[in-house]
């Protein structure tokens, strides 16, 4: 939008100049401005194309500068990413060798049915509805 911007204060700019040949008259690509008699207009006429332009170019180096940071940050977020997964999986592969290591000890049973469950009782195989050990 500020490139647009600058880019048609630019143009104004050229067609001023180009086509003013008289002292005292204002003609935009052919076309002659009307309310436009002295030299002071002209040069108010010249004051604003040029406010126009200065706001094309901030605006343009405002959205650059706005775009640099956002690229800047998806690159940091996708480097903090990278890092995150490398070091899950440094982290698993860590576990899966001492899982290892304690399954070879016999410390840690190969199943999960060998392993006693906190608060549950044993129940009859034959009847399951049936607890016995009350």
């Amino acid at each position: 939008m500020g490139i647009i911007l600058a880019g048609a204060a630019v143009c104004v700019a050229v067609g001023i100049i180009s086509e003013n040949t008289a002292p005292a008259t204002l003609s935009v690509f052919g076309q002659h401005v009307p309310g436009v008699t002295s030299q002071a207009q002209i040069f108010v006429a010249g004051i604003i194309v040029t406010i126009f332009f200065v706001i094309g170019l901030t605006i343009s180096s405002l959205a650059l500068g706005r775009s640099m940071r956002v690229r800047r940050e998806l690159r940091e977020l996708r480097e903090e990413h990278e890092e995150s997964l490398s070091t899950l999986e440094m982290e698993r592969q860590q576990f899966q060798r001492e899982l290892a290591r304690a399954r070879a000890r016999g410390g840690i049973p190969q199943t999960t049915s060998d392993v006693p469950v906190a608060g549950h009782r044993e129940r009859d195989p034959v009847s399951p509805f049936f607890d016995q050990s009350a």
